[in-house]
């Protein structure tokens, strides 16, 4: 295929085809996910599990996505990213299979746990903005970042409506089996993300030394300060998203509200989050990256105070979602842009793979303590008021980041 004329030296399609591409895979991969929460009341009323042993199998979802993420990333950096992608919806979509067929907790943690988890780690986002970083011009890359972001949570808006909707009609167990055939488009899509193997004709970057070995990249990012406040902070990020996502619908039901309610406020944080997300790659270019990083988390801890101690009703959920999607993943271009600015595009997929560990990390205790504490205190308050917490620890810890590129001498070849 010849090169368009827009297209940078060594890529086969014009930045524009490659975002859209982008933003589709983010979009698909992110629906799924945002909606487990509808499934736990019907799964736990049908088998009659406690929420902690569905809370399990999605924080064991989020702990594997995230210890699979660096491992995907160093492969796709290395081998190129189709592959990597293909493989990873894959995974997904027999998980959600596995998910709709399960009658045992021991299978709900094999296909919402284990697949699932494994095959976001490869074909969600993170990979999704790797390849952006690798592929497109270095002007388009916050709003790209931004862009990648805001399309995972238009998904998030479409989903879980949809979902409530297949649930009523169809049950839980065919709701599940139709999300997991939407993932199949992600197979042809991903060709429009082709990435070349370390060595090929790759877009040089400031940073980048050409012939850094991975263990002297990671040892380097784990030495410099910056990036571990950055990946220390990011762990905040995980721990709200995944509480929220998985158990606000319970706990607006235990509210006594009805389950659209639930429905609704996930689907009104994606479509805030697309806006902020948006915001987010637009303010990363303009204000220094920490500054807004320390914002997105204080700003969350108000929000999160200030719904658990209003009365709980349709409009205090709704508004709370707007409001809490404005900051939902508009940590991740900065987070994302920070990470290149300090150790450039070659191992990005790798570096931003384990930051999105700690993210991640995060997310499984939010989850399993969500479920934990429930059933032992019949409340997610303890649960909520952590959250506050760790978000004003976390605009604390990314003040001290350095937003420049890493001192360092190349290193000789071996």
């Amino acid at each position: 295929m010849s090169v368009t004329p827009r297209a940078a030296p060594g890529r086969s399609y014009a930045p524009e085809i490659i975002v859209a591409a982008g933003c589709l895979i983010a979009l698909i991969t992110f629906g799924p996910r945002a909606s487990a929460g509808l499934f736990q009341i019907p799964m736990t009323v049908q088998f009659g599990w406690g929420r902690d042993t569905f809370g399990l199998a999605l924080a064991i979802q989020n702990l594997l996505w995230g210890l699979g993420a660096p491992f995907a990333g160093a492969i796709a950096d290395r081998f190129g990213t189709v592959k990597v992608l293909c493989t990873g919806a894959l995974l997904y979509a027999i998980g959600l299979v596995v998910m709709a067929h399960a009658t045992t907790p021991l299978q709900l943690h094999l296909g919402a746990g284990v697949l699932i988890g494994f095959g976001l780690s490869a074909c969600s986002f993170n990979l999704v903005l790797a390849a952006f970083g690798k592929l497109l011009p270095e002007s388009w890359r916050p709003m790209a970042f931004g862009a990648g972001t805001a399309a995972g949570s238009f998904g998030q808006f479409l989903y879980p409506p949809i979902g409530n909707i297949l649930i009523e009609q169809i049950g839980w167990n065919q709701a599940l089996i139709m999300f997991a055939l939407t993932l199949l488009p992600i197979l042809p899509i991903s060709i429009f993300l082709s990435t070349r193997k370390l060595g090929g004709a790759t877009q040089a970057s400031a940073a980048n030394l050409p012939n850094q070995s991975i263990p002297q990249a990671l040892a380097e990012a784990f030495k410099h300060k910056s990036y571990v406040f950055l990946v220390l902070g990011f762990f905040t990020c995980g721990f709200q998203l995944a509480f929220i996502t998985v158990h606000m619908p319970a706990y607006l039901k235990d509210m006594g509200l009805p389950a659209w309610v639930g429905g609704w406020t996930l689907a009104v944080i994606g479509l805030a989050n697309a806006v902020g997300s948006l915001s987010s790659g637009w303010l990363s270019t303009r204000m220094p990256k920490r500054h807004l990083l320390a914002w997105i988390y204080l700003g969350r801890s108000v929000a999160i105070a200030a719904f658990i101690l209003l009365p709980a009703s349709p409009a205090t959920s709704i508004c709370f979602g707007i409001v809490i999607g404005l900051f939902w993943l508009s940590t991740v271009p900065p987070t994302s842009s920070l990470v290149m600015l300090m150790f450039g595009t070659k191992y990005m997929a790798m570096l931003y793979g384990f930051a999105f560990f700690s993210h991640q990390v995060g997310g499984f205790l939010g989850v399993w303590l969500g479920g934990i504490l429930y059933e032992a205190s019949g409340s997610y308050i303890i649960v909520w008021w952590l959250s506050v917490a760790l978000g004003i620890a976390s605009a604390l810890i990314n003040l001290p980041i350095v937003e420049k590129p890493v001192q360092r001498m190349t290193p000789q070849p071996a």
